[in-house]
């Protein structure tokens, strides 16, 4: 076996030693040190020597990680240019509201977080009064990404502040009576104040790297200049379990966003007990962040540390901290001086001496109250360290104590996230500690008080004035004064209306033909926003390479493979299209980034992300409900969409169910269109809805899916008068009659509802009945299954309300006696989402079940959703009522093999 202590082989052996006498110099002495003053000195100058060489430019490896120590010395510390004591009694202030709103709405057992603000006070204040700038400045202002659970410390501040009242802060958690507050920031909810929703953890790390490179595209295609605003993500350690946290650290360190900064909250703890029990949270993310490109600024300890270092002169105290596991640290913050003493100054004989010259009150001083996080100079050094840096983003790594300040029965205890109040005796305490002249007689009835200064006060009158010399108030939404964008030139939405002719056409080269035409406008093309994951070729977008380009920072600075060829593969600085590479949720990212941008930065975008339909919902729905959590527009485009029609790619890329996913989320209008007509008059519905002049009572703030096919079929002309049905979801394509099809007088009749690619076989279908069974079928259209069912639960609705209205499904079936056959490419409760207010006898088929590799063909046979399976269903459907004799039934099974 090998020595694991011996000197492994390394790339360098592979290198010629020109001067091998002054290399065994160098490990003489490297030796002499560590024989004379000890390993841990040898390790120390090593670590000095390589972060000389790092600053000389020399082309060595980085170091990984440092000393478990302040990143910014003491002594380096710039002056805070503000009144700190002021400051620090605005914080005591918003301490004591936010932990009063969650007690006081605790009674009506509502919840609500105490601990997380508690911890990450200073963390925000900090930002607040020095460094998030406000929107009624010049830009945009910063963005702001909040934690979820710290929520009660900003309205705390925003009540302060004069932005919320006593009530609001009452109802905090209890919305339903139109004045409260949301749980956590919600746009939606709040859109006055909330710009970005942050609590499925994750989201938020991912969404500020796409919101800094996304503000760097709106800048480099001269769309606007942002360049002044900054992106912060206030995160906790526990929250970058989530692997969406870290997914996109080398985008952000590649592409140089110096505008981003991420503030993590290391109190050690996550919802049940420590992040890293038994090992470091701050070193691995040290590590993680450095390795990954990042600069890096550690705040740990406060001033009171000070005394320390200066008395480590042989480096025990540093070693300790850096051996000592997170849980033990938290251990320390709830036990006395003697433990301490004993537990950590008692392993090394150097810091038992040390601690000698340390008094009781001095060693609790340090351990529990003394970190860089509760410190507004350590916070602000670390800020001014972080937007001083240039060419990559920051992360400041902030220790801090969970439930500080709110008392011995808080402060990091395991079970601190699931505590939701305080007793009176606990806020005197809290009270007496903050130094608030709150009254005891302010407790009447065990009522726990709200306390203010003053609207006048110097307190308040401080903090507005650093919030308008920043741009205003923060965190805040704006809805800029936009007006509607102009609509397209109906030409484009018209160029399928003819139909195809002989010439088959996928639906989902339908809508890369159509975006290509309206990206030509004058007036809108250049707000189009093309994303996609690595899969351009597949959708036939590729001719848009080198017309629109590939966005990139550094432009193209090679010379492309496909140079001499007319769709060379051309990125550019003003590149319009964003392709991803392997990553849907950094697209979805992008999305939300490009949706949300006439909000964050008074300009209209209008993104439409690609991507294979089974990777959209399934993987990022969560994104897509933040996406209409943030009021998001845009369209979503589920390619090769379907489950049968991609069947070589087999069950993994089989999509049966997006569709379903779909219609649960609010904001979601879903439509699985059949012929290109149906997409032109769909986006064109859509762009008035989200982007042009709103009907009366209408919600823009919606979002579109639409579902194309990779299949090439005959697109059919558009029948006269079917825009309304397009767009409400349903309308009859023919009859069999209109179809040319010959049916006896009194033939049998069924309705055969089809969406997607599902119509062809339905027409097929059509003529099978007519031909071979002298039955008559009519087929409809069913773009949005789900559409229909949100316009029958408001008519539900407002029957119930004593408003007589018919749902859009019964009216465009008003007349029809026969029964009704519903087919799609999903699982049967994609059209079932309807069956309710059909008021003819319904059924339906379905690609129910997991997907396969196979022909569309055998597919479709093995699903039963084939043009014969829905002869005999539509058979079966007739016999039942007696209209076709049973053995039909029977027989078309046979007749057809199945």
């Amino acid at each position: 076996m090998t020595d694991p202590t011996a000197i492994q082989p390394s790339e360098l052996d592979q290198l010629p030693d020109r001067d091998p006498e002054e290399t065994a110099e160098w490990q003489a002495s490297l030796d002499a040190v560590a024989r004379e003053a000890g390993p841990h000195r040898a390790a120390y100058l090593m670590r000095r020597t390589l972060e000389r060489a790092e600053g000389a430019g020399l082309a060595l490896p980085k170091l990984l990680e440092t000393d478990y120590v302040n990143t910014i010395p003491t002594a380096a510390e710039p002056t805070v240019d503000g009144d700190e004591e002021m400051e620090a009694r605005i914080t005591a202030w918003n301490r004591w509201n936010a932990a009063a709103m969650v007690t006081r709405g605790s009674k009506y057992g509502v919840g609500g977080h105490i601990a997380t603000f508690a911890s990450a006070a200073w963390l925000y204040e900090t930002g607040f009064n020095h460094f998030f700038r406000g929107k009624e400045g010049d830009g945009s202002g910063d963005q702001l990404y909040i934690q979820g659970h710290a929520s009660p410390g900003i309205y705390a501040r925003a009540f302060l502040d004069g932005r919320l009242t006593e009530e609001q802060l009452d109802n905090f958690r209890r919305e339903a009576g139109g004045n409260g507050l949301p749980s956590y920031p919600h746009p939606r909810r709040l859109p006055w104040l909330w710009e970005f929703p942050t609590v499925s953890m994750g989201l938020g790390p991912l969404s500020a790297i796409y919101q800094a490179r996304f503000n760097r595209y709106l800048t480099n295609r001269g769309i606007k200049d942002v360049s002044a605003s900054h992106v912060w993500a206030f995160l906790g350690d526990g929250e970058m379990d989530e692997p969406e946290s870290t997914a996109a650290l080398a985008l952000a360190a590649r592409e140089g966003l110096d505008n981003l900064t991420f503030v993590i909250n290391c109190n050690l703890q996550r919802l049940d007990g420590p992040v890293r029990a038994n090992f470091k949270i701050v070193q691995e993310l040290e590590a993680q962040f450095r390795g990954a490109g990042w600069n890096v600024v550690k705040s740990l300890w406060g001033n009171a540390w000070d005394e320390l270092f200066q008395l480590d002169t042989t480096g025990a105290l540093v070693r300790r901290l850096r051996e000592v596991p997170d849980a033990q640290v938290q251990t320390y913050q709830t036990r006395d001086a003697a433990y301490i003493r004993q537990d950590f100054f008692g392993k090394d004989p150097a810091l038992v001496e040390l601690a000698k010259l340390l008094s009781d009150d001095k060693i609790l001083e340090c351990f529990h109250l003394s970190r860089g996080g509760h410190e507004s100079r350590k916070v602000y050094a670390a800020y001014k360290a972080a937007l001083g840096h240039k060419g990559a983003p920051t992360v400041i790594l902030a220790q801090t104590v969970k439930g500080f300040t709110l008392g011995e029965g808080f402060a990091s205890k395991n079970a601190n996230h699931q505590m939701k109040k305080l007793t009176v005796d606990e806020f005197k305490t809290m009270r007496d500690l903050l130094g608030l002249p709150i009254a005891d007689s302010a407790f009447e009835g065990g009522q726990v008080p709200y306390g203010h200064p003053g609207a006048d006060s110097p307190e308040v009158r401080y903090l507005q004035e650093r919030r308008a010399a920043l741009g205003g108030p923060a965190p805040a939404r704006r809805l800029h004064a936009v007006a509607p964008l102009p609509a397209p030139a109906d030409k484009a939405f018209a160029a399928f209306d003819k139909g195809s002719g002989s010439q088959s056409v996928a639906t989902t080269m339908a809508f890369v033909r159509l975006v290509k035409d309206l990206i030509r406008d004058k007036e809108t093309g250049k707000r189009w926003v093309p994303i996609v994951p690595d899969e351009a070729r597949t959708f036939g977008m590729e001719s848009l390479f080198p017309s629109l380009g590939i966005y990139s920072p550094k432009g193209q600075t090679y010379e492309p493979v496909d140079r001499d060829q007319l769709m060379y593969y051309k990125e550019a600085k003003d590149g319009q299209i964003l392709n991803e590479g392997i990553t849907e949720a950094g697209s979805m990212a992008d999305f939300i980034a490009a949706a949300t941008a006439y909000a964050t930065h008074g300009e209209t975008m209008i993104p439409f992300y690609i991507f294979y339909s089974m990777f959209g919902w399934q993987r990022t729905a969560d994104q897509m409900w933040q996406l209409g959590d943030q009021l998001g527009k845009g369209f979503l485009v589920g390619a090769t969409a379907g489950r049968t029609t991609l069947t070589g790619e087999g069950l993994q890329h089989a999509d049966g169910h997006s569709p379903v996913i779909a219609a649960t989320n609010p904001a979601a209008l879903t439509y699985d269109p059949a012929f290109a007509y149906e997409i032109g008059a769909i986006v064109k519905e859509g762009l008035r809805r989200m982007y042009g002049e709103a009907k009366p009572g209408e919600d823009q703030d919606v979002f579109y899916y639409l579902t194309v096919y990779n299949e090439p079929m005959p697109q059919p002309a558009k029948p006269a008068g079917v825009d309304e049905g397009i767009v409400r979801g349903l309308y009859r394509f023919n009859t069999a009659e209109s179809a040319g099809l010959t049916v006896p007088a009194n033939a049998p009749r069924i309705q055969l509802l089809g969406s997607g690619t599902a119509i062809h076989w339905a027409l097929e279908a059509q003529k099978l009945l007519a031909e071979e069974w002298g039955v008559a079928a009519d087929v409809w259209s069913a773009t949005s299954w789900s559409e229909l069912r949100r316009d029958a639960l408001e008519a539900d609705e407002a029957l119930l309300q004593g408003e007589e209205r018919i749902p859009y499904v019964r009216q465009a079936l008003a007349g029809v006696e026969s029964p009704v056959l519903a087919v799609s490419d999903y699982m049967r409760q994609v059209p079932d989402q309807i069956a309710q207010w059909v008021e003819q006898d319904y059924s339906s088929l379905g690609a129910d079940g997991f997907g396969l590799s196979d022909t569309r063909d055998a597919a479709r046979r093995h699903f039963g959703v084939d043009a014969q399976s829905i002869v005999a269903a539509a058979l079966a459907q007739l016999a039942r009522r007696g209209e076709v004799q049973a053995s039909a039934v029977k027989e078309a099974r046979e007749r057809y093999g199945l």
